[in-house]
């Protein structure tokens, strides 16, 4: 009985072991078809050249240097022997010198492993003119693969800088976002580059090899070509833009040069940086000197530095109020002091300004008058007007992570302060100090609003590969602002212009121009304070931020020139040899027609 129930059970174990035997080699066939598919076939991605970057006069802004990157095949070495891998290692420096041998050997050893396969890349860029003498004797050795490596170079150097951007090696962050980056290996990391660094980047090709079990080449089965060279084409023009970068040399601020359908021609944030130092590796001390400057050079005040507007916005703060709570002949006395709860507010004038309008109150910039035509006004009405004219919101510019500033009332203060707007606020509201904070590529566009009566989105780009971008407008004036709005052109007219204007004795331009100056302050005057020193007395980072926005022909708007001066004190003395000779160049390269000029 025992033999039977041991047969019965051996049996019944052969019967199960053919079953198992006949599911994995017929019914599971295809499952192990496709994993023997998926150890065989393997797939070899290509990186593309990234597109070029070219000005409105076809300048290359951001090209790729021709060079050649170095991979060793794996396994050259083990724990207890690299003898192998010193040997290509100690030939290849032979013939390159430039090479640290030691820091490829550990590149090298960091990715070398017994389930790597891939030659390892130990030198990503070496010159093209160092490496063609030397191609053909390193490009026998069996152990080493000399590939095309392109680099990016700026020819410019520094100018523009901060509008260009720069690439630099992908991290794992970068990776994480977009994993074709482990294959591209580059990304944009600030300005143009960055803002269209998918475009920029192009498309990875693909080629698909079948593999023996030693990853040696069998066959080729598909392949596709990356997509790449997508030029972008910039509205700048680099030759306007090298011109301003030599006037601003020892100074730090912003300059915006724009058409009035929204082109830039000309934007540069000082002091600028090397573009070309994030290609090749930057020194320590250089990043270090960077850094640690007081006048940030990283940051792009063109979209990211806020500073206080100071008077530039009493021409929108102006039609604000003669379409609200004034009208256009409306007076007051300033006598340089309004009282209100017990705190001196002083007009820039001392002995005052006498009666003032409108116009002369733009074109002399009085305190005064704008004192008190906001208490008529009310914050409320003040900032939802200005919000409407661009401040407090991104301008749309083709730049990464624009900031949008500031505009103060009541209910920005109660979110972010939990407390209760004072009467006082409104007042320094009305000359743009307090918490007001703008960018100037915002004040750009405002100065575009007043000058033509439509909001203009700014762009620097020109042309993405064949398509040509197109001037963007919103119509935020309503129909009383347009019908008022030339009370603030001449204003802005006269302060260019005529005698008591508070830029005019500072422009010697030959193009008729209208603007408005600023003076923004960065520390606080005390009420106990009988006297202002004057800006040149004091440290130089206590001085005010000078401001002159314009635009021009008076009659014909084309341009808007905004300038910031850091520190620069008064408006017109810091900015009106800078807005002027810009002018002029713009008139000398034929931007400008001269029918308007003076």
């Amino acid at each position: 009985m025992r033999l039977k129930i041991i047969l019965v059970l051996f049996s019944l174990a052969w019967v199960a072991l053919i079953v198992r035997v006949f599911y994995l080699a017929i019914n599971h066939n295809a499952y192990y078809e496709d994993l023997s598919d998926k150890n065989t076939i393997k797939s070899d991605l290509t990186a593309p050249v990234r597109g070029e970057i070219i000005d409105r006069n076809n300048n290359p802004v951001a090209i790729n240097k021709l060079g050649f990157k170095v991979e060793i095949a794996p396994h050259l070495s083990d724990e207890d022997d690299t003898k192998l891998l010193d040997d290509e290692l100690n030939f290849l420096v032979k013939y390159i010198p430039s090479l640290d041998k030691e820091k490829m050997k550990k590149i090298y050893l960091q990715n070398n492993s017994y389930y790597n396969q891939d030659f390892i890349q130990v030198a990503d860029f070496i010159p093209y003119d160092e490496m063609i003498p030397v191609y053909s004797i390193l490009n026998l050795r069996e152990n080493m693969h000399i590939l095309s490596a392109p680099k990016r170079f700026y020819p410019f150097n520094d100018t523009a800088a901060h509008i260009i951007g720069y690439v630099s090696n992908a991290n794992q962050n970068d990776i994480d976002k977009d994993p074709l980056l482990s294959v591209v290996g580059t990304v944009g990391k600030n300005g143009i580059e960055k803002y269209y660094n998918t475009y920029l980047q192009g498309e990875v090709g693909e080629r698909k090899i079948k593999v023996s079990a030693k990853n040696e080449e069998i066959a080729e089965l598909s392949h596709k070509a990356p997509i790449e060279n997508k030029q972008l084409k910039l509205a700048i023009d680099m030759n306007l833009q090298q011109y301003i970068t030599d006037m601003f040399q020892d100074e730090a601020g912003a300059v915006i040069v724009m058409d009035v359908n929204g082109a830039v021609l000309a934007a540069g944030s000082f002091p600028e940086y090397d573009l070309n130092s994030f290609t090749n590796g930057i020194p320590a001390q250089e990043w270090k000197d960077l850094i640690e400057s007081q006048d940030k050079p990283f940051t792009n005040k063109l979209v990211n530095g806020l500073y206080p507007p100071g008077s530039v916005v009493k021409i929108g703060l102006g039609l604000i109020m003669i379409t609200t709570a004034i009208d256009e002949y409306w007076n007051v006395h300033c006598n340089g002091s309004y009282v209100v709860s017990g705190r001196n507010f002083r007009c820039w004038k001392k002995d005052g300004h006498g009666d003032t309008s409108i116009r002369q109150a733009i074109r002399e910039s009085c305190d005064d008058f704008f004192y008190k035509a906001s208490v008529k006004t009310g914050i409320d009405t003040m900032s939802a007007g200005m919000l409407r004219y661009g401040f407090g919101t991104k301008t749309g510019v083709d730049l990464p992570n624009e900031f949008i500033g500031t505009v103060p009332n009541r209910e920005w203060k109660t979110k972010k302060f939990h407390q209760s707007w004072y009467i006082g606020e409104t007042l320094n509201t009305a000359i743009g100090q307090g918490d007001f904070l703008v960018t100037p590529m915002q004040v750009a566009k405002f100065t575009a609003l007043l000058a033509t009566g439509r909001l203009v989105t700014p762009h620097l780009v020109s042309k993405v590969g064949d398509r040509v971008i197109k001037p963007e407008f919103k119509e935020v004036l309503s129909p009383n602002e347009k019908k008022k709005i030339d009370f603030i052109r001449e204003g802005m007219y006269d302060a260019c212009n005529a005698p008591h204007g508070t830029a005019t004795q500072f422009l010697h331009t030959k193009v008729t121009i209208a603007g408005k100056t600023g003076t923004a302050q960065v520390v606080g005057i005390s009420q106990a304070t009988i006297k202002r020193a004057e800006e040149l007395d004091m440290d130089y980072y206590s001085r005010s931020h000078a401001w002159m926005t314009t635009y021009g022909p008076y009659e014909n708007p084309q341009y808007i020139v905004t300038v910031l001066v850091e520190h620069g004190g008064h408006g017109g003395h810091a900015a009106g040899d800078i807005v002027s000779k810009i002018y002029d160049k713009l008139l000398a390269d034929h931007y400008i027609k001269d029918s308007n000029s003076k």
